[in-house]
């Protein structure tokens, strides 16, 4: 038996989350007492999985680069089979979130999303798993053999540890169906919510899209991409991609700076899983502080400017 651990991919490379994955697998395999291995498809990012306990790995390329749920979910099932797995781990990216439960069925598992730790197997095999938008916990006893797990993002922190691992190319140009891309839209020249470390959002208080500016000059500053509140998606001062909360795009960056945004209670869900949270706020009752790691009470035209400031003399003398 082994734990099999899907790493996702991206233009060719290991998305950002591999570790994270990789380590939580290989946790689970040793707690078990089984090898755990990896699979992936469309890249030649391999050495870096060598780096996390990841025995073997096996890379399927299919001639695209582009993710395809439907030949994805028939290779790992196959793959499942084949190698006499009994348990998956993924992520809970978008990607991941709409194969595993497909995957589950499929294999005839058991789908577990949003797990924040190893399992417990004293008796029964238990996971605890986060709900009601980060605000609570669950735990659900399975019963099935086949487990698909869900890791929540950043719930479980990558361990370093080196292993041989042999690397298996496959090639599926010539045994699955293939699909058509007509056209790709992507926006250039700045970070997505979804893969930044560090995001740098706004809200009602910069008072006009004219003033964004204080925004993206300190995310540029720290590398960080840009996001915004629900009103001011609504408002068109901003577009819906950026739109950070309950009802928008999730974040789980590792630092999440708030600028002039109360935290109404779906926008503050959205960002639950962001490890440190750092609000700026001329309100002193603001919501918002009460969920944040760091707080300054002052106006962001006077705060922001001292704080692009501070951090550009740190960089120029470090």
């Amino acid at each position: 038996m082994s734990v099999l651990v899907f790493i996702e991919t991206e233009n060719g490379l290991l998305k950002k989350n591999f570790s994270q994955i990789a380590s939580y697998g290989v946790a689970l395999s040793k707690k078990l007492g089984v090898k755990c291995i990896a699979i992936a498809f469309n890249t030649d990012d391999c050495e870096k999985l060598s780096e996390f306990g990841i025995t073997e790995f096996t890379v399927f390329n299919s001639g695209h680069k582009f993710f395809d749920c439907l030949n994805y979910v028939n290779i790992i099932c196959n793959f499942l089979l084949e190698n006499h797995c009994k348990i998956l781990v993924t992520s809970s990216s978008a990607d991941s979130k709409y194969i595993g439960p497909l995957i589950a069925n499929k294999w005839d598992g058991h789908y577990a999303p949003n797990v924040v730790e190893i399992p417990s197997t004293d008796k029964n095999f238990v996971v605890k798993q986060s709900c009601y938008t980060n605000k609570a916990f669950s735990y659900t006893e399975i019963y099935k053999e086949r487990i698909v797990i869900g890791v929540s993002n950043n719930s479980f922190m990558p361990v370093k540890e080196k292993s041989d691992c042999k690397v298996k190319f496959e090639n599926l140009k010539d045994r699955i169906k293939t699909i058509e891309v007509l056209s790709v839209d992507k926006f250039t020249g700045r970070k997505t919510i979804a893969d930044a470390d560090i995001v740098v959002s706004g809200g009602r208080g910069l008072k006009g899209p004219e003033n964004w500016y204080l925004i993206e000059d300190l995310a540029e500053v720290l590398g960080a991409a840009t996001a915004c509140s629900k009103p001011i998606s609504d408002m068109g001062w901003r577009t819906h991609d950026e739109h950070v909360g309950q009802t928008g795009k999730p974040v789980s960056s590792k630092l999440y700076i708030a600028i002039g945004i109360s935290g109404a209670i779906q926008h503050v869900a959205g960002i639950a899983k962001s490890k440190v949270k750092v609000v700026i706020n001329n309100d002193p009752e603001a919501p918002f502080f009460k969920s944040a790691d760091f707080g300054i009470v002052g106006d962001a035209f006077d705060v922001v400017p001292k704080l692009i400031q501070k951090l550009n003399e740190f960089k120029s003398s470090s």
